[in-house]
């Protein structure tokens, strides 16, 4: 069986998997016990590939959790120039996210024809890839976490409750406010998104990361899949 991990800034997601059947999957936050439900059968894996953003102490952190549970080292796969016609829009490609790459690849695999992929974790990351296999460029955002602190940390009189918020009308108190512009914000980046979808002749458009459905709250026509990085791993 193999073992896929998508280990990103604030969680860590994997799939067990026998040949394409998925036969245990698990998320959590990396400062827990990530792969606590491979106990016990961990010694059946014979593959491990990992996607990550993480920093090199963090990388060398997860290799240790993973050597607990699994009889073999875990392969790294970065981001390429190119992969079954899928070509990198960076002149030097391993300084892209992998999980970037590897979104885009599954993408490349499912879409037929010109798409866009959205991931809104910690970051938000867009990117566009023509019919032809060619990556477009892309835009990388603070995602809604990041912003918050920001605000929190850098600005210590605005004082706010954080909660799930879709208004993007005018706020009457301090958390309406903060909550309700990063909405309106986020509108205004779908709108962006639709209409740089538009001019690179883009149909499909797929969407990923923890704060997924809040982006198509504010107005983003897209396929949520959830696992879109384990994917294209």
């Amino acid at each position: 069986m193999r073992l896929l991990v998508d280990a990103g800034n604030t969680r860590v997601k994997w799939q067990l998997r026998d040949g394409q059947v998925l036969v245990r999957q698990g998320a959590s936050r990396f400062d827990d016990d990530v792969f606590a439900e491979l106990a016990g059968i961990g010694g059946s894996v014979s593959g491990v590939a990992i996607s990550t953003v993480i920093s090199e102490s963090r990388r060398l952190e997860l290799e240790h959790k993973l050597a607990g549970v699994v009889p073999v080292r875990p392969r790294f796969f970065w981001s390429e120039s190119v992969r079954n016609g899928l070509k990198s829009a960076y002149a030097n490609p391993e300084t892209m996210g992998a999980d970037r790459w590897h979104a885009m690849y599954a993408g490349w695999r499912k879409v037929s024809g010109a798409f866009a992929v959205i991931d809104a974790g910690s970051a938000i990351t867009v990117d566009f890839v023509g019919a032809d296999g060619q990556h477009r460029g892309g835009y990388i955002l603070p995602g809604r976490g990041m912003m918050l602190r920001s605000l929190k940390s850098d600005a210590a009189r605005i004082r706010f409750e954080d909660h799930n918020a879709d208004a993007g009308e005018p706020g009457v108190t301090t958390s309406e406010c903060v909550l309700h512009g990063l909405f309106w914000l986020w509108q205004s980046m779908v709108t962006r998104i639709q209409q740089d979808c538009q001019y690179y002749g883009i149909d499909s458009v797929l969407l990923t990361g923890g704060d997924a459905d809040g982006i198509r709250a504010a107005g983003l026509r897209a396929e949520y899949i959830e696992d879109l990085v384990l994917s294209g791993l």
